[in-house]
C-alpha cells in the first residue's frame, strides 16, 4: 500500500508516491497536477474542492474559502453555506480529495500520508496539519518542512557535489528561507527563517490597493464579488509579467464603463518594496543563523508558485551578486520531495541510505523568575532555534518561595525576552514537599523529535513524582468521539455530484468569465452558458457525445479567455455556437 506525499497549499495542493525508483506526480481527476486549494459550499448544500471551487471565489464569494492554510492553528472559522468550518476542517476537504484521487489514479487504497508544511510553522499550526490528516481519514506519522523537501528534490535530482545552497520558498502564502548543506548522501538544513503571513497573495493584494488608488475608488465600498474579480485580475496581470514587459487590468464599472490599468515590471517592483523588504530580513536571519556568509553560499533555489514573480531573479541577484537557479518544476519540487520522503519511510531500496537531518524552527522554552525586582517571568531556553532533530535538553528549576507545595513548568515558543510575548504551548504542574524557597527542584527534559513532536519530562528527585506531556493545543486534538462527530458532519455534506467533475468546472468557468465580462461579450457567453446547460441536461447523451460537448465548450472557453487577454472585450462572435465544429 502506498504511502502519499503530499504538499499541502495555500494556493494549490498536489500528491506524490514513489513508484519505480523514483517520485511521481499523482493526476487529480480533472488530469492535473495542481489541485487548487479552495473549497464552496452553497446554499443548497452543494460542495465543490479545487478548479471548480476556484472558479466560485467570484461568482459565489460568500459561501467560498481560499487561503485558509494561513490561518492554521488559529481560532478563525468560515462561513460557507450556512455552515462554520474551521482552518483544518477545511484543508481536510482539500486532503480528502487528493487521497480519493490518488486512489482512483493508483488503483489501490491510500491510508497513511507524508505532510508537507511551511519550515516557520508553529506547534499548532503543526497540530492543525495533523488534525486536518485526521478528518481526511489518513494516518499521519512525518510532518516535514517544505524547504527541507525541495532541498531533497533537487539533491536527487541534481546530483551536485557538496554545495551550500539556500532554498527560498516563496508560495502563495508563506516565505520559507532554509539553508541547506550538501555532502555526499547527507542533507543537512542548517538554518530556516520565514514569514507566515507572506506571499504570493500579498503581490496580488498590492496591485489591487495601487488599482484603486489610480482609478479613484474607494476599495472598501467594492462588493465582496468586485473585490473577487480585482484580485484575480491582479493575479493574472502578476503571471503575465513573467513573460511579458505590461499587462493590462480591467474592472466593470457602473453604466458600461470600466476602470483599467496598464501594469509593467518597474511599476510591480515599486509596489513591492515593502515585501522584498520583508524578505531581505527573513533572508539575512537565516544566513546569519547558519554561521555562513553571503559569499560562501553557492546557490540560491526558488521554489514554489510565486517564486516565478518576473522581478524575484533581479531582486535575488542583486542580493547575492549572481542570479538564483530557475527550476523547470518550482511548483512541484516540495511534492516531488515529499514523495521522496514518502519512499524513505518506505525503507525502499534506491533510497534508504540517503541521511536527512531537520532542524527546530523556533525556540523553547519555559517562564522563570531570577531577580526580586523584577517578578514579570522571563524565557529560560531550553531548545535553541536550529538545533539538530532531533535534540534533548535538561535543566533543573527550583522554588522561589518559603513552603512552596507546586512548581508549574510553562511549555513556551518564541524568540522573545518575556515569557508572556512567546506562544505557551502548555504547561505541567508537579507537586513537591514544602520547604525554605530553593531546597527543592524539579529536573525538567525537553524532547523535540524528528516529526515536531515535543515531549517534557518534569521529575522531582525527592518523591521520584515524575509527569510527562506530549504536548498538543487542546483545541487542536479531538476526543474519540469528538472526531466520529466531526467525520460524520464532513461526511453529511459531501454527497454525490450530478455531474461530472468536468461539466461542472466548464459551467463555473464561463459563470465566472461572464461576471467579469461587460457588453456584447457578457450576452454572447450567457448565450453559450444556455446552450452547455441544454446539453449537459440532456439525459440521453452517451459518454462519446459527452465527451465531445466537454471539448467543444472547453475550446470555446479558451477562446474567450485570449479574446480577454488580448484586452478585447466586445467582440463580435459567431451568431450561433452551433457554427462551430462539435
Amino acid at each position: 500500500m502506498a504511502i502519499l506525499g503530499i504538499d499541502l497549499g495555500t494556493t494549490n495542493s498536489l500528491a506524490c508516491v514513489w513508484r519505480d525508483g523514483k517520485p511521481e506526480l499523482v493526476k487529480n481527476s480533472l488530469g492535473e497536477l495542481l489541485t487548487p486549494s479552495v473549497v464552496c459550499l452553497d446554499e443548497n448544500g452543494s460542495l465543490t474542492v479545487g478548479a471548480v471551487a476556484r472558479e466560485q471565489l467570484i461568482t459565489n464569494p460568500e459561501n467560498t474559502a481560499s487561503s485558509f492554510k494561513r490561518w492554521m492553528g488559529t481560532h478563525k472559522t468560515f462561513a460557507l453555506g450556512g455552515r462554520t468550518f474551521t482552518p483544518p476542517e477545511l484543508s481536510a476537504l482539500v486532503l480528502e480529495k487528493l487521497r480519493r484521487d490518488a486512489e482512483e489514479a493508483l488503483g489501490e487504497p491510500v491510508t497513511e500520508a507524508v505532510i508537507s508544511v511551511p519550515a516557520y510553522f508553529n506547534d499548532n499550526q503543526r497540530s492543525a496539519t495533523k488534525l486536518a490528516a485526521q478528518l481526511a481519514g489518513l494516518h499521519t506519522e512525518r510532518i516535514i518542512n517544505e524547504p527541507s523537501a525541495a532541498a531533497l528534490a533537487y539533491r536527487l535530482a541534481h546530483g551536485e557535489e557538496d554545495a551550500c545552497l539556500i532554498v527560498f520558498d516563496f508560495g502563495g502564502g508563506t516565505l520559507d528561507v532554509s539553508v541547506v548543506e550538501c555532502f555526499e548522501n547527507v542533507i543537512e538544513i542548517t538554518a530556516i527563517a520565514g514569514d507566515n503571513r507572506l506571499g504570493g497573495n500579498d503581490v496580488d493584494e498590492a496591485i489591487a490597493r495601487y488599482f484603486c488608488a489610480y482609478n479613484q475608488i474607494p476599495q472598501n465600498v467594492l462588493s465582496l464579488e468586485q473585490q473577487a474579480v480585482l484580485l484575480r485580475q491582479a493575479e493574472r496581470c502578476k503571471c503575465t509579467l513573467a513573460w511579458s514587459s505590461m499587462a493590462a487590468m480591467f474592472l466593470p464599472g457602473p453604466d458600461g464603463s470600466s476602470y483599467t490599468l496598464t501594469l509593467t515590471r518597474e511599476l510591480l517592483a515599486k509596489l513591492c518594496e515593502d515585501i522584498f523588504d520583508r524578505m531581505k530580513k527573513v533572508l539575512a536571519r537565516a544566513i546569519r543563523d547558519s554561521g555562513r556568509s553571503i559569499s560562501e553560499i553557492d546557490h540560491v533555489i526558488l521554489v514554489g508558485g510565486s517564486s516565478k514573480l518576473a522581478i524575484l531573479p533581479d531582486f535575488i541577484a542583486s542580493l547575492f551578486g549572481k542570479p538564483p537557479l530557475k527550476l523547470d518544476d518550482p511548483d512541484t519540487i516540495v511534492a516531488r520531495g515529499v514523495g521522496i520522503c514518502a519512499g524513505i519511510k518506505e525503507r525502499s531500496g534506491e533510497i534508504k541510505d540517503v541521511v536527512m537531518t531537520d532542524v527546530c524552527p523556533f525556540t523553547l522554552g519555559t517562564s522563570v523568575v531570577n531577580d526580586d525586582k523584577d517578578q514579570n517571568p522571563h524565557m529560560s531556553v531550553m531548545i535553541e532555534r536550529n538545533s539538530v532533530l532531533p535534540v534533548s535538553r535538561s535543566d533543573r528549576f527550583y522554588t522561589t518561595r518559603d513552603n512552596q507545595e507546586k512548581i508549574r513548568v510553562d511549555i513556551l515558543q518564541g524568540e522573545e525576552y518575556y515569557a508572556r510575548d512567546n506562544l505557551k504551548l502548555g504547561e505541567v504542574l508537579i507537586t513537591v514537599p514544602p520547604e525554605p524557597a530553593g531546597k527543592q527542584w524539579v529536573k525538567t527534559t525537553f524532547t523535540y523529535d524528528i516529526n515536531g513532536v515535543l515531549q517534557v519530562d518534569v521529575e522531582n528527585p525527592s518523591t521520584s513524582r515524575k509527569k510527562t506531556a506530549y504536548v498538543v493545543n487542546p483545541s487542536l486534538h479531538l476526543s474519540e468521539e469528538e472526531l466520529e462527530q466531526k467525520l460524520q458532519e464532513l461526511a453529511a455534506i459531501r454527497g454525490q455530484l450530478d455531474q461530472s467533475e468536468e461539466e461542472q468546472l466548464l459551467l463555473a468557468t464561463a459563470e465566472r468569465i461572464f461576471a467579469e465580462s461587460t457588453g456584447q461579450l457578457r450576452k454572447e457567453i450567457s448565450r453559450l452558458l444556455d446552450l452547455y446547460r441544454g446539453m449537459t441536461e440532456d439525459k440521453s447523451a452517451g459518454p462519446a457525445r459527452r465527451h465531445r460537448e466537454r471539448a467543444w465548450m472547453k475550446a470555446q472557453l479558451e477562446k474567450l479567455e485570449k479574446y480577454r487577454e488580448d484586452g478585447v472585450f466586445d467582440l463580435d462572435l459567431p451568431d450561433s455556437w452551433e457554427d462551430d465544429s462539435r
